[in-house]
């Protein structure tokens, strides 16, 4: 019984040398159990409310004159014959271009990666359908993990690099397009 004893012994002090240990601790997991549920980690989802506004005008005036004048006069016989050309080139033009926008909304995105500097970036698109007429939102950007509210949502005003589209699709928008005529009288200049 002693040497099976000893065999066995002699075994279970070799058994520490063969197992290796790994850090249960991972710096890229790791989340304190009295953190906030912010987002941080890649696959995380975020709620982005977006309130954009925007608004630009551009106005143009254009006042052009040109005035040719080209006179000749010739004398025979003591009659008097003139000969006058004049042209005159007058422009007025003018334009206004004024565009707003505003866009009010909540959505979610995923974190794709963190940049070194801490940034998570983020990326996501929100699909409506509403009586066959879809519309699409689409959000990508930068975000300083400091921006991130308690209840994890940011501003899309605290976007870097924000990326922010929305596009409409269907009924509504076939009828605000303008037509075939339409564009080809365009083209062509009418």
């Amino acid at each position: 019984m002693k040497p099976f004893y000893f065999a066995f012994m002699l075994l279970l002090s070799a058994l520490p040398s063969l197992a290796w240990s790994d850090n249960l601790y991972n710096e890229n997991n790791y989340r304190s159990l009295a953190s906030d549920k912010r987002a941080q980690l890649p696959g995380d989802v975020l709620t982005v409310l977006i309130y954009e506004s925007s608004s630009a005008s551009s106005n143009a005036d254009t006042n052009l004159k040109r005035k040719s004048e080209i006179g000749a006069q010739v004398g025979l016989n003591q009659k008097n014959n003139q000969a006058r050309i004049s042209v005159n080139n007058d422009f007025d033009g003018g334009g206004t271009v004024q565009r707003s926008g505003k866009l009010l909304a909540q959505m979610s995105v995923t974190v794709m990666g963190i940049e070194d500097n801490g940034d998570l970036l983020v990326k996501g698109q929100q699909l409506l359908e509403i009586n066959s007429d879809q519309q699409k939102i689409t959000v990508e950007g930068r975000v300083r993990p400091l921006d991130i509210a308690d209840n994890n949502t940011v501003l899309s005003t605290r976007l870097a690099d924000a990326k922010i589209s929305y596009a409409g699709d269907g009924e509504l928008a076939n009828h605000q397009r303008p037509g075939f005529w339409s564009k080809l009288f365009t083209w062509v200049g009418f």
